[in-house]
């Protein structure tokens, strides 16, 4: 290998040693949002993919002691392995998602193959460098310096600038580019050292090519995925800092997804916002002050507008471009009635829970509108913490509802949320009434004071004074006792481990 009559340079392998640093860490934390995103559980996914891939790498590390000669060659060869491995693990997981029932066993396929390569690249690349350089203390503390400055790199930009820009298959293909551009420049670097070079080069380049090829097209491409993954025509796509936004429509359904999760659709939207809004509003002594939490479509203000006494709507919605989509989108603007324009209604895009635990300001009736539980993030915004924080944001004849999942779908986590309330309200009453596009879903109301419900007294298109008594009537299968569940709070979040068993059962 050590070819004394060539000056040896090896500061591109330094820079080499940063790169693929910052490609894996950017991979595996791909792999385990895309399988957060697509099964659930972001515990469990985060950390079967860590710790599969710490040990392929392992492996990977362990293979390496055999790799002998040209080892140039095989680091090239290694670097564009990972290159297309990486660069097309979200294409693949999608399509696996789509087309098959075996997503898990090629999720795992893809961690240990990228993450023995990944463990053959800094053993090999150590051992060219000390092939052709006398200085292995200095040069080994550099390797491992780049190494973890990699980490730290590829850790930060993932989350910051490029999942939020390019999403999960553009940010593959770019990530796939570097591996093999870092393959493409090492051949042209140290073309003496590397056996067969023209035949090397070729290849380096053709596989270049071809991903960015897809690169170029990784928007096309997504567009095709979402194609699939939803049954109508996707008429929006667009990926915020928090979520992937994306509006559906088929003649004149329009439906509106976080994350892949349905949250309206526009034939039936009113049966669940009106059970939202109007029970707790018939339940409250007084409207004067309104505090909205989530609800970024503006359809749970759209009919807390209906009532005339209602002087404050404070929205709560963490994400910005969820608000003003939803406040300047023509078709969505039409559905909620311009409700995010109105001079009564103020719009803070802030984290619900901090909202809760910083303001002063109390209000006359609180309403959670928050997406399913399926993360840690979602998790506290269903504790008994977070509920302590709501009940000090009320007045005292206050009322708060909040969305609980369905007690048909996942009756386990609906009377978690309904046990984790009453450890901080006195009266919690359970209702629930049937969406067809969500099926049978429902709602816990709670409150401190005596409130006795009052008559409905303003237009809907479902309520009426005979349905509203069959809300707050549950049959037998959608019943579990409250002994059998857990109460859910930030230190032990059952609600998780129950949501998400019942997702899969679905």
């Amino acid at each position: 290998m050590k070819n004394k009559d060539i000056k040896f340079d090896g500061r591109l392998l330094l820079v080499t040693t940063l790169l693929i640093s910052i490609c894996s860490i950017i991979y595996e934390l791909i792999i385990s949002s895309i399988s957060s995103y697509l099964q659930g559980d972001s515990v469990l996914q985060f950390s079967i993919t860590i710790g599969l891939y710490m040990s392929a790498m392992g492996v990977g590390s362990y293979i390496s002691k055999y790799i002998k000669d040209n080892l140039f060659n095989k680091f090239i060869f290694i670097e564009m392995s990972v290159g297309i491995l990486g660069g097309f693990s979200s294409l693949i997981l999608f399509i696996v998602n789509i087309y098959t029932n075996i997503y898990t066993l090629i999720m795992y396929i893809l961690i240990i193959l990228i993450g023995v390569f990944v463990g053959l690249e800094i053993p090999i690349l150590t051992r060219v460098i000390e092939s052709n350089e006398s200085n292995v203390r200095k040069n080994l503390a550099n390797i491992f310096t780049f190494d973890y400055m990699g980490g730290l790199i590829g850790s930060i930009a993932f989350p910051i600038l490029l999942f939020p820009k390019l999403g999960f298959i553009t940010t593959s293909f770019l990530v796939g580019t570097i591996n093999i551009v870092v393959a493409l420049l090492i051949v042209l670097k140290y073309k003496e050292f590397i056996k067969n070079y023209k035949v090397v080069r070729v290849v380096s380049v053709a596989m270049l090519g071809i991903i960015l090829v897809f690169l170029c097209t990784g928007n096309i491409i997504t567009k095709k995925i979402e194609g699939g993954l939803y049954r109508d025509d996707v008429i929006l796509s667009e990926q915020t800092e928090y979520q992937k936004i994306v509006m559906t429509k088929h003649k004149d359904d329009l439906r509106l997804f976080l994350d892949g999760n349905l949250q309206f659709s526009s034939m039936d939207e009113y049966r669940y916002h009106e059970a939202l809004v109007h029970v707790p509003m018939m339940y409250a002594e007084r409207h004067n002050r309104v505090l909205i939490l989530g609800g970024g479509d503006g359809l749970a203000a759209r009919e807390v507008l209906k009532y005339d006494d209602v002087e404050e709507i404070v929205l709560v919605d963490i994400d910005k471009k969820m608000t003003d989509l939803c406040s300047n989108n023509k078709q969505i603007s039409e559905l909620n009635n311009g409700s995010l324009k109105n001079n009564k209604l103020k719009i803070i895009n802030e984290d619900g829970y901090m909202y809760v635990k910083e303001n002063q300001n109390k209000f006359d009736v609180i309403i959670i509108d928050f997406p399913d539980p399926n993360n840690e993030s979602l998790n506290k915004l269903y504790t008994n913490v977070f509920y302590n924080y709501i009940k000090a944001n009320l007045t005292e004849n206050g009322v708060m509802v909040c969305q609980s999942t369905s007690p048909y779908y996942a009756k386990n986590s609906f009377w978690c949320i309904n046990k984790t309330i009453k450890s901080q309200f006195n009266n919690v009453i359970p209702y629930h009434l049937q969406v067809p596009s969500f099926g049978d879903w429902g709602f816990n109301l709670a409150f401190n004071g005596n409130n006795q419900m009052k008559n409905l007294t303003i237009d809907t298109k479902y309520l009426n004074s005979s349905n509203i008594a069959s809300l707050f009537v549950f049959g037998n299968d959608e019943i579990v006792s409250l002994d059998s569940v857990e109460e859910n709070s930030m230190f032990k979040p059952a609600l998780i481990a129950y949501y998400n068993k019942e997702v899969q059962d679905w």
